[in-house]
């Protein structure tokens, strides 16, 4: 599998140090022997190199803000022009996010897909505005267009109503699908006033400078489009659903809940209301036996309600270098599978 990467940050990174470490692994078990052949990363540099790049080097050479260097195979050029260029098969899609518009990673995915690639990708913009479109220009082309990691990173979310789930009728997915969000909440019951939680998610890089797309529900607000859009083929945009964020909650709306049995949660939620869907992201009391309330600190989790085995719950990381890395790699193994 020859491979293109769009973004060498955390993400990217994460992937090519997985691809690295497991790389006997992923020959033996699955068939796969990934050969990276180029690398287009805004800040960092490119390269390109039909013989397959080291990434190795590639890693020690960005490593604390470096930029990509190795022998001869640099690039200059955009994005799109790596794409053109790239003797690849398939595209690593982990370039910055824009909710609003998608882009620069739309771009990105339709040149990709129109040349004939596989693409995995991060990228929560493209799914959430654009998935029915690239569907269909992937199943046009013949190839697999996969996104796991868009809605809680290297937790199996996707794949499991994929596959596991097959044949079952979705009724409703409701869940934690921001950590930022569930960390705050969680320290704000501790006794820290909203303005202090948030100051302590921000040392920790839990939360950025400017936090809106966490705290005001955005980030899950996508997170619940690509849920509508993948499981119940609605098209609809984020800012077409219902969202409030967690900027209103105060230490005694946290006690007062605990008082009658109750926990404050961010919940994203998509369900099927007779012929039609709706979805939503608010802050809700959910009672304190339900596993949703257990979860605690920057972890993500979710309830698919089904027809066929009830209510299954999944807990695990919503974000992190390698559980990303992870969601691509396994978006990879399920081409290598087909």
């Amino acid at each position: 599998m020859r491979l293109v990467f769009l973004g060498f940050g955390t993400v990217g990174q994460g992937l090519a140090e997985l691809l690295v470490e497991k790389k006997a692994e992923l020959k033996s078990a699955y068939g796969l022997e990934p050969v990276v052949v180029g690398i287009s990363d805004k800040l960092k540099g490119s390269l390109l190199n039909p013989e397959g790049i080291d990434l190795e080097a590639a890693l020690k050479s960005v490593a604390d803000g470096g930029a990509l260097q190795e022998g001869g195979a640099s690039f200059e050029g955009s994005a799109l022009d790596m794409i053109a260029a790239a003797e690849a098969d398939t595209m690593c899609e982990a370039t910055y996010t824009d909710i609003k518009t998608g882009e620069p990673a739309t771009s990105h995915i339709r040149a990709a897909l129109e040349k004939g690639m596989h693409v995995v990708t991060t990228n929560k913009g493209p799914v959430a505005l654009f998935y029915q479109e690239l569907q269909a220009l992937a199943a046009e082309k013949g190839v697999r267009f996969l996104f796991e990691g868009t809605v809680m990173s290297g937790t199996p979310v996707l794949n499991l109503i994929r596959d596991s789930l097959a044949g079952s009728d979705i009724g409703e997915v409701r869940g934690i699908l921001n950590g930022t969000t569930n960390y705050i909440l969680t320290r704000m019951e501790e006794g820290l006033a909203y303005e202090d939680a948030l100051k302590r998610a921000q040392e920790l890089g839990y939360a950025e400078a400017v936090p809106d797309a966490d705290v005001l529900g955005w980030d899950a607000l996508a997170k619940v489009t690509i849920l509508a859009r993948v499981l119940f083929g609605i098209e609809r945009n984020p800012f077409d659903f219902p969202c409030e964020g967690i900027t209103g909650i105060k230490a005694t709306d946290i006690q007062n809940a605990r008082d009658r049995g109750k926990r404050f949660k961010l919940i994203g939620r998509v369900r099927k209301s007779g012929d039609r869907v709706v979805a939503s992201v608010r802050p809700e009391e959910v009672d304190l036996d339900h596993p949703l309330a257990g979860v605690m600190g920057a972890t993500n989790a979710i309830t698919i309600t089904t027809d066929t085995v009830g209510d299954i719950t999944m807990v695990g990381a919503g974000a992190g270098k390698r559980e990303t890395g992870f969601s691509l790699l396994a978006d990879l193994i399920a081409i290598a599978r087909c």
